[in-house]
């Protein structure tokens, strides 16, 4: 197959996988971007009831990821480890590495504290007989576990780690892939946002902290917090001049800078210098940017702060929507599936609709409301920040 067209050094996203909103694939997430979103309802999966078997926890859980491992393996991978497979085999299908050299092919995970549900399972199973705790478990609770699955399922023989960056992580791993097909030290990297693996002990904790809500509603006045939503996805990073058909788009620019805080707090300066770095680096000034995929997750002072890190630096004439909106947060793997959302609304040429945005904050800014719209988006920016002071951006250019 010809090699996609561009500048050699650029990097270009050659490949996607991904799960949310209650399906698995490009396609269903399309459906979900521009069709019905799902319906919120009770979470089922055992282990996010409370002690007494009742739960008031909500928000979107994937079906069970499609068996492409050996039953052998697959009882012991874990659900974020089983879905991770099932996203990155659409990607490395997609992407055409089985034409790499295996040693030129890297895998970073971004998550951390993935398998907290499975853990609290197996200390309740394990209660009174610890002496027969599986070995297993002796690996597999660090987040490294996740990164030899696939290394171990797919010939990944440059580099495999794991980095974490709370609800950054994904946006993370997607930096981390980017830097290191940049210095030459694999010609693709595949940056994973994984599954994060929620417990009861998990949600009660963003419940006690206020940032759990019925229904999210990202910069509406109404605002009241966050919705849960599984997700997880992949994706493939390289050279241009190795991908083997028209790519997603070139990441063009990146930051991923601290704001000196330790809590939930989030930092106008700290994401407004996300923002600029990244666009620095990109050689773009601000009224280039003409969409920007918001971190926005619903919580009051998180979608004030972004919102006037947006107006500082710039951006309110550019478009702007909500993916958790759609899809619930997926904490450790938000960045990389929005990322995934943003390049596919760029290659359809429409933006989806920010759900429940009825009252807007700021009724100047562009927000996309009611419904898709159709438009040609050139140059986007992605936004992700996690706890502990960590704020990410990205910068995607069309074509190569």
């Amino acid at each position: 197959m010809p090699s996609a067209q561009g500048n050699p050094a650029s990097i270009v996203i050659a490949g996607i996988g991904v799960a949310a909103g209650r399906s698995y694939g490009k396609q269903a997430l399309r459906d979900v971007l521009f069709g019905e979103a799902p319906a919120i309802s009770p979470l089922r999966r055992d282990g996010r009831q409370l002690p007494d078997g009742t739960s008031s926890f909500i928000g979107l859980e994937l079906p069970d990821p499609p068996e492409l491992l050996p039953a052998r393996i697959a009882r012991t991978a874990g659900l974020p480890g089983r879905a991770a497979i099932a996203v990155l085999d659409e990607a490395w299908r997609e992407a055409g590495l089985e034409a790499l050299d295996p040693a030129r092919i890297g895998l970073v995970v971004g998550g951390s504290n993935l398998m907290a549900r499975e853990q609290m399972l197996a200390q309740r199973d394990y209660a009174g007989r610890m002496a027969y705790w599986p070995p297993r478990h002796g690996h597999m609770f660090l987040d490294t576990d996740i990164a030899g699955l696939c290394a171990s399922a797919f010939p990944i023989r440059g580099f495999t780690m794991s980095v974490g960056g709370a609800s950054a992580s994904g946006a993370v791993a997607v930096i981390q892939a980017a830097e290191a097909v940049r210095s030459g030290r694999v010609d693709a990297c595949i940056a994973l946002g994984a599954l994060q693996d929620v417990s009861c002990l998990d949600l009660q904790g963003f419940q006690a902290l206020g940032a759990l809500a019925e229904v999210c509603r990202p910069f509406d006045r109404d605002h009241a917090g966050f919705v849960y939503g599984e997700s997880t996805a992949a994706l493939v990073l390289c050279r241009a001049d190795i991908a083997t058909e028209v790519p997603y788009g070139t990441l063009a620019g990146w930051a991923h800078l601290a704001s000196g805080n330790r809590g939930p707090e989030p930092s106008m300066e700290g994401e407004l210098a996300a923002i600029r770095a990244s666009l620095a680096m990109a050689g773009l000034p601000p009224e280039d940017i003409e969409y920007v995929n918001a971190h926005a997750t619903g919580t009051p002072l998180g979608d004030a702060t972004e919102l006037a890190a947006l107006r500082a630096a710039g951006l309110d004439h550019a478009r702007i929507n909500a993916t958790k909106s759609l899809i619930g947060h997926g904490l450790a793997s938000a960045g990389a599936v929005e990322l995934a959302a943003t390049l596919i609304q760029m290659r359809d040429g429409r933006l989806h609709p920010t759900r429940h945005l009825d009252n807007p904050q700021d009724p100047a800014m562009g927000f996309v409301r009611g419904a898709p719209e159709e438009r040609t988006i050139r140059t986007a920016l992605k936004l992700s920040f996690g706890f502990g002071g960590v704020d990410t951006a990205l910068v995607i250019r069309e074509g190569a």
